[in-house]
């Protein structure tokens, strides 16, 4: 017999486990009969995500370092940066998820399992994953598994941004613990935007992250060469020990993905919630997973409805897409541009995607008009 839950959640990442948490959180609805199937159990401290907001958030209690003020830098601009009222945060991969498990450990209702899901459909109003000896069905089916790459169509973009990062520790004193470096761009660009993250959390101890926005990766001795030339160069650290590796890639893409097929509710990079023009991830899946618990609440169903705002801001990402694509302009004077002329409240409210028309026309300003505005036109009428 087909075992039936009121919700699963495919996909134990940041967007599956933040939606667990967010339904727990209610009342009204952590009675539910909830199951949350993933390949494998998280057991490693596989990513770091960091982000700005202004308030405690949700997972205020394992933000394991924050930052007030940032460094920018590039050969057209540098510059320490005031968030106010924005706080920079990071939070390492395995609290979020040991965090979320032990929080979900107390309610009998909530099951995980580790089995790789094969394929989703609806059914008979119900939604069904297939695994590989059995279905199991769901009144929804909230899914964060990337299946494949998306069809990219005539008009769309898709780049990558894709990094390596090393978590290092010195012997001596080397890092101002205050002070993040938010992008570095002095590094070489000869493959296309090209920048360093600096993330210290002790004097001593830092991420530092090679970061890029490419069509194609490079090879993994790349990375390497690439955070050793910097820590040395840039940084003056010779003596040091590597305390632990991660790498990702996250598509950069305007391609339009589904937010729900029948009884199946996309959410994370398989919802599109990776920002297309920065790759920015983490508050996106926030505010997507809390819409749909609002919907469960107040409509008694999960979907959501694209915004005004929604398009506008898809509208901005494409055309930053298509600049770097044609490469019209490189990545670092066009951020350089933008924080040079702008307060950096502001420009972190752009890339939050909660500007008002009025400051996105500050932002659209601040960069060289000709070439946005053809990309523009270019957009709008392709």
């Amino acid at each position: 017999m087909t075992k039936h839950y009121d919700y699963m959640i495919t996909g134990a990442g940041c967007a599956g486990l933040s939606l667990l948490m967010r339904l727990l959180q209610e009342p009204e609805l952590n009675n539910k009969s909830i199951l949350v199937i993933d390949e494998r159990p998280k057991t490693e401290n596989d990513r770091t995500w960091c982000f700005w907001e202004k308030q405690p958030g949700l997972f205020e209690s394992i933000v394991c370092h924050s930052w007030q003020q940032v460094n920018f830098r590039s050969p057209a601009f540098t510059a320490k940066l005031d968030l106010q009222p924005y706080t920079y945060k990071m939070i390492r991969g395995i609290d979020f998820y040991n965090h979320v498990i032990q929080y979900a450990q107390q309610f009998l209702n909530v099951e995980f399992r580790y089995e790789k899901v094969l394929a989703l459909q609806t059914a008979n109003t119900k939604a069904v994953a297939q695994l590989a000896n059995e279905q199991i069905t769901a009144d929804y089916i909230f899914n964060s598994i990337v299946f494949e790459k998306p069809v990219i169509k005539k008009g769309e973009f898709y780049l990558l941004q894709h990094f390596k990062g090393w978590v290092i520790e010195t012997e001596e004193p080397a890092f101002d613990a205050s002070v993040a470096t938010f992008m570095d761009f002095s590094v070489n660009q000869k493959h296309g935007t090209t920048f360093m993250y600096v993330m210290p959390v002790l004097p001593n101890k830092a991420l530092v992250e090679y970061t890029l926005f490419t069509g194609q990766l490079l090879q993994p001795d790349d990375y390497e060469d690439a955070l050793k030339q910097y820590i040395a160069q840039n940084l003056g650290i010779s003596n040091y020990t590597i305390q632990h590796t991660e790498f990702g890639v996250i598509p950069m893409t305007n391609h339009v993905f589904a937010q729900q097929q029948g009884n199946i509710v996309y959410m994370g990079v398989a919802g599109g919630q990776a920002k297309g023009s920065s790759g920015y991830a983490f508050q996106f899946i926030q505010k997507r997973t809390a819409a749909i618990v609002a919907s469960l609440l107040h409509n008694n169903h999960p979907f959501t409805r694209q915004t005004c705002s929604d398009k506008k801001f898809h509208l901005y990402d494409s055309v930053l897409l298509h600049v770097l694509h044609q490469k019209k302009i490189n990545g670092d004077k066009i951020f350089a541009d933008i924080f040079k002329t702008n307060k950096p409240s502001t420009v972190l409210k752009f890339l939050d995607n909660e500007s008002s028309i009025w400051e996105d026309l500050k932002i659209m300003n601040s960069v060289d008009t000709k070439i946005f505005l053809r990309a523009a036109f270019a957009e709008l009428f392709k």
